[in-house]
């Protein structure tokens, strides 16, 4: 059961890992019942996929255990100051995944993560018959996803489809 604070609190630092629940999932309860409230994930999680769940979530920072203390306590007052502090190391995964080819298209265009892979591995020369081994699928099943890109992306050729998708000419 979830207990919503009487008060609400300037900032709340919270693990991602807590016992029964996840850290994220408490901020995702909470958000909406306090929402002057900010969210600072205090954390040894840098993957990816905890980095952005935690912001989805309604986190406002997210800050690594690894931080000396007396930077914690600039943290927590840039955040109670409007910013929105975060690691230097999570900062620079963040640019590595926005600056990854593709990855706003696949958002964009509805492309699944097995038809992403298929992208790949037809820019990297692929013919349908290796694909479909490297991804221990059929052949057919591999034409059928190929037809989907196309279908998404409005291509024609896969030439056209892994341009588009990749951001090229």
């Amino acid at each position: 059961m979830l207990h919503v604070p009487r008060i609400s609190p300037s900032v709340v630092l919270i693990d991602t890992v807590l016992p029964g629940k996840t850290g994220i999932d408490c901020v995702s309860a909470l958000r909406p019942f306090c929402i002057n409230t900010q969210f600072m994930m205090y954390t040894a999680s840098d993957d990816e996929t905890t980095v952005l769940e935690a912001f989805r979530a309604g986190a406002t920072a997210y800050i690594l255990q690894s931080v000396p203390l007396s930077d914690l306590v600039v943290y927590m007052r840039e955040l109670y100051n409007g910013g929105s502090p975060i690691s230097s190391r999570i900062a620079r995964k963040l640019v590595q995944w926005l600056q990854r080819p593709g990855i706003n298209n696949q958002e964009k265009y509805n492309i699944t993560k097995r038809e992403k892979e298929i992208l790949l591995l037809l820019d990297k020369g692929g013919s349908y018959k290796s694909i479909a081994e490297s991804l221990f699928i059929s052949s057919k099943t591999v034409r059928k996803h190929i037809y989907n890109i196309y279908e998404k992306l409005q291509a024609s050729s896969k030439i056209e489809a892994i341009n588009r998708f990749f951001n090229r000419g």
